[in-house]
Parts: C-alpha cells; sequence; structure tokens
C-alpha cells in the first residue's frame, strides 16, 4: 500500500481527501441522520513523508472539522501502526520466508515498528465509537520491536539468513503515532492515548495534563526477543488464518 500511494499519489488523494469530503457532503446533503463517522487513520499521518501519510493526515483534519459543520453527527479518528496479521504486514512474509528457507528480507537494522495485533485494532475503533468526544483521535498503546527482532523470534531456533534490500519508497525507519507537537494536547483515558482537536472551539477540556512528554515511536522502549515471541504466539490464529486466507 505505501509504495503504491507513492506510483499513484492522485489515487491516494481521490481516495483518503475527496472519499473523506464526499462522506461529509452526502451527511450534509442529504440531511442524513448519521450519529457517528470514525476515521481509520494510520501512524504514517503523524509527521508525514509519504503520499499515504500526507493524504492520511488531511483525512483526519476533514472529519475534524466537519464537527463544525454538522454539529449533528460526531466525526472522530483513530490512528494505529501496521496490524500483525493484514495485508502488506511483516510477520506473515517473514514467517513464508522462513518456512522456504529464507532469507527473511529487512529494509534496515535500524528499522522499528509498533505491534499491534487485530483485536487491538478492533478494540481501538470500539473504545473511540463509545467514550470519544467530537473531534478526537484516539491511538492504542501498544509495545514495538526492532524488526531485525521480529525475524529472529520468528525464526526461533533455525539458521535463516537475513538480508537487509534498503528502504522503500516513502518508508519510515520508525512509526510514530503521537508527534511531540502534538504531546501538549494528548490525554490518557481508560488505556488509550486521546489526541484533542487541534481546533480549541471543539474542546471539552480546556485545562489538561498531557499524558507524554516526548513524541509517542516506535523507537522507544522495543521488546526484547523472548518477549516478541509471547506477544506472536498471543497473535498465532490471526496470523495462521491470514496465511490460509491467501494461499
Amino acid at each position: 500500500m505505501l509504495p503504491t500511494c507513492e506510483y499513484a499519489p492522485f489515487e491516494a488523494v481521490q481516495t483518503n481527501v475527496i472519499g473523506a469530503y464526499n462522506i461529509i457532503r452526502a451527511i450534509r446533503e442529504n440531511r442524513l441522520d448519521i450519529e457517528t463517522v470514525v476515521g481509520i487513520s494510520t501512524d504514517k499521518a503523524c509527521k508525514p513523508i509519504n503520499v499515504m501519510g500526507m493524504t492520511k493526515a488531511l483525512q483526519e483534519r476533514i472529519f475534524i472539522e466537519a464537527n463544525r459543520d454538522l454539529p449533528q453527527t460526531r466525526f472522530i479518528c483513530v490512528r494505529y501502526g501496521n496490524v500483525i496479521a493484514s495485508r502488506g504486514s511483516i510477520v506473515p512474509l517473514f514467517i513464508e520466508q522462513i518456512r522456504n528457507g529464507g532469507p527473511v528480507t529487512i529494509t534496515l537494522p535500524e528499522m522499528t515498528r509498533f505491534l499491534l495485533s487485530l483485536d487491538r485494532a478492533v478494540d481501538t475503533v470500539f473504545a473511540a465509537v463509545r467514550d470519544a468526544n467530537r473531534g478526537e483521535t484516539y491511538v492504542p498503546q501498544v509495545p514495538s520491536a526492532r524488526v531485525v527482532d521480529i525475524a529472529k523470534a520468528l525464526m526461533g531456533d533455525r539458521e535463516v539468513d537475513i538480508k537487509f534490500i534498503g528502504i522503500r519508497p516513502g518508508e519510515k525507519i520508525h512509526e510514530i503515532m503521537i508527534s511531540e507537537e502534538e504531546v501538549y494536547r494528548t490525554i490518557e483515558r481508560n488505556g488509550y492515548y486521546v489526541i484533542l482537536p487541534i481546533l480549541p472551539e471543539l474542546r471539552l477540556e480546556k485545562s489538561i495534563k498531557p499524558a507524554l512528554s516526548a513524541e509517542y515511536s516506535s523507537q522507544h522502549n522495543n521488546l526484547p526477543i523472548e518477549k516478541i515471541m509471547e506477544l506472536l504466539q498471543g497473535a498465532s490464529e490471526e496470523i495462521e488464518f491470514f496465511l490460509q486466507s491467501v494461499n
């Protein structure tokens, strides 16, 4: 998906930007009785350097601003990284490469990623629908790891070569889900980080204590290999189901 957007940037604009606006326009022009709209964003929208992130960042702002235009509808967002067993996830790719005897292909030795299970992603959406105020963005609190360590955790005792192939078009070395600028309007609520609306007139909290003191990045607090193994074992059914569905 990420390189695809780099090669087809206007398609990304049509989907993430114009598509988001079309939802708002449809509600307005047809006077639809819609209670809540949830925008599914991505860590790439935070300090974006690629087309997918740039268009998702605009999608977030379009939905947040819609709360001013359509007060009868609550527009909220969720923001998270790659889901472990989703299409394009590194985990199913690594498993297939290990099964085939390698090599396991990794972009850079420094690369880190958040580890988000499908259940955790869905729970984040449910939490936002249940608790979010208008214009807020929900972010899950999840562990992170070096991609090299994820590969080693999947290898176990097997000896499989690792090949570094270089960074892909538009790819970040570290995922960032909350920037240092957003920290000052980020609170914690029921186990989630909540980014308050950038438009002050939409904020219910007028005086807050930030939940973070620095950006929320996969670069920090990386799990050791044994903890990664435990986490992946907990998501083994999701991973196996995905592999069966694509084979």
